[in-house]
């Protein structure tokens, strides 16, 4: 807190940003060309990206954010955190004082514990082989594909009139033609089966089948003792990408090793993890299997400033997935800007994604759904080392308080949804506001686990905070919708919005509920 205090009163909050960054460009010129084939396989020609974006999510995260602002905070302490020799000259060069032998005894043990790791994992995937092979309880459910990180709300849950809108649902509906699969697969463990249009939709225990061929474990133990004496010798040769990447080699062998058809058709990521493709998903791709990448949600850009656009948020250039699916055409430009000419992109229209089956209660015919976000306690939103304040309590409670008045003065009701369920997480501030506002008799708070989408269809108007993807929802389902910023200090003409309308201030709110409760009364 001292850390983020300094930056604060000295106008240096973007100096956190510019590290990360940074390290989302900076290659790790060291393991250029000196990949081996053994532990990189297919992924080979892209080993140093591969290792950029590990150590992105592995190292470069909040922990990170962590180490930079103690030591910001504290006299005389340098940063110290497990970063290669490179990447510990970028946090140097931007003024940061770094304690370099701390940092690099850390960052040698770091190496260390992932090849012992990356060798207990080998082990371990012989051992589940063998004992699969003995009870043939893991049945390759015929022609499949695999959603990556879902929980159970991503899963089917039908409503009264038997529809669910998450991501199984319409993947299967709008992405898959007919009789083209056998299973829909997912890792969400005591999920039960249900079915999309007459396909199951089951749990299975991982991505890539355990191998249970005599002949394929046996190539795998070869492959694992030669690739441990290999990492173990680079260890010491300083060439620390093949310990680091152990483990993922080991994943991406085993689909090495697999025939085509134990894979599924389509692996499918979601943009929760966005930076670091996965080294088994290149053998995959390898083997005739299509790597999806999609979004769930738009909220992907930082605010214009006054002058110009800021640099991308963190990670997002160092993507390289083959296929992107993505919402309209600023989704589409917005990947572009990321990535270049690198994987092809699909506009595919709002993607579904977390559902439930818990009905929306009656509602007023003045109900205007309002989707916020909630602010994270102090802790927590100073760890994220965010180059501006904008979902802090002051914004978020003087959002709701403003449509609270304005719908009050001409009827309506403010119906809130939330994204989900986060408790005491959420900044104290902001929950006794809300707690406030729910005494008001024109104050709905709708269950988080309600779909969007259904909330949407039952109100007359949507309002959300800049920029969540509730407003194209809204835009899609053909309801009045606009982004509030209580404010004014978002630019209108951010591509962030999607062409929605940026309100600013209570007068502007305040005329177009008039003008939207004026056209539904017309309608009606």
């Amino acid at each position: 807190m001292r850390g983020y205090r300094y930056l604060k009163e000295s106008n240096q909050l973007g100096r956190i940003t510019a590290v990360k960054e940074a390290l989302t460009s900076t290659k790790l010129t060291q393991c250029e060309g000196r990949a081996s084939g053994l532990i990189f396989g297919a992924g080979a020609q892209y080993a140093e990206l591969i290792v950029r974006q590990y150590l992105l999510i592995r190292v470069g995260g909040l922990n990170l954010n962590k180490s930079l602002l103690y030591a910001l905070g504290k006299t005389g302490v340098g940063v110290t955190h497990p970063l290669p020799p490179e990447w510990r000259k970028v946090v140097a060069q931007h003024g940061f004082k770094v304690a370099r032998i701390r940092s690099a005894l850390a960052w040698h043990g770091y190496v260390v514990l992932l090849l012992l790791y990356g060798m207990a994992a080998i082990a371990l995937k012989l051992i589940n082989g063998a004992k699969e092979k003995a009870r043939s309880s893991f049945k390759i459910p015929g022609r499949f594909v695999y959603f990556d990180a879902l929980t159970a709300g991503n899963l089917p849950q039908h409503d009264k009139n038997g529809h669910s809108h998450d991501i199984v649902t319409w993947y299967q509906q709008r992405y898959r033609k007919a009789g083209e699969l056998d299973a829909l697969c997912h890792s969400v463990e005591g999920a039960v089966t249900s079915t999309v249009e007459g396909i199951p939709v089951i749990s299975v225990p991982s991505a890539i089948p355990p191998l249970t061929n005599f002949c394929a474990l046996a190539r795998f133990t070869v492959w694992g003792i030669s690739a441990s004496l290999l990492s173990i010798t680079d260890l010491f040769r300083g060439h620390w990408w093949h310990p680091l990447l152990l483990r993922e080699a080991s994943t991406a062998a085993i689909v090495r090793m697999h025939a085509a058809d134990k894979l599924a058709r389509d692996y499918l990521f979601h943009n929760s993890g966005w930076i670091y493709r996965p080294l088994w998903t290149y053998e995959a791709e390898k083997r005739g299997s299509q790597i999806v990448f999609y979004f769930y949600s738009t909220n992907c850009e930082s605010f214009k400033r006054p002058s110009s656009y800021p640099p991308m948020t963190y990670g997002w250039q160092a993507m390289n997935w083959p296929q992107y699916l993505v919402w309209d055409e600023y989704q589409a430009d917005f990947v572009r800007r990321a990535v270049g000419e690198r994987g092809y992109i699909t506009v595919v229209g709002p993607i579904w994604f977390h559902a439930s089956g818990n009905e929306v209660p009656v509602l007023p015919r003045k109900a205007v759904a309002v989707f916020d976000v909630q602010p994270m306690r102090d802790a927590y939103y100073l760890i994220l080392g965010l180059d501006s304040e904008y979902y802090t309590p002051k914004t978020a409670n003087q959002f709701l308080s403003d449509i609270s008045d304005v719908l009050r003065e001409c009827g309506g009701v403010l119906v809130l949804k939330r994204k989900r369920k986060i408790g005491k997480s959420a900044h104290p501030r902001y929950r006794r506001f809300v707690g406030k506002l729910d005494g008001r008799s024109n104050f709905v708070t709708m269950d988080p686990d309600i779909s969007a989408l259904r909330l949407i269809e039952d109100c007359v108007a949507v309002i959300s905070t800049p920029f969540t993807s509730t407003a194209i929802l809204g835009r899609k389902l053909g309801k009045p919708s606009i982004y509030y910023d209580p404010h004014g200090v978002l630019q209108r003409d951010d591509r962030g919005a999607h062409g929605i309308q940026i309100l600013s201030g209570i007068d502007e709110l305040r005329e177009w509920v008039v003008a939207v409760f004026k056209d539904s009364l017309t309608r009606h």
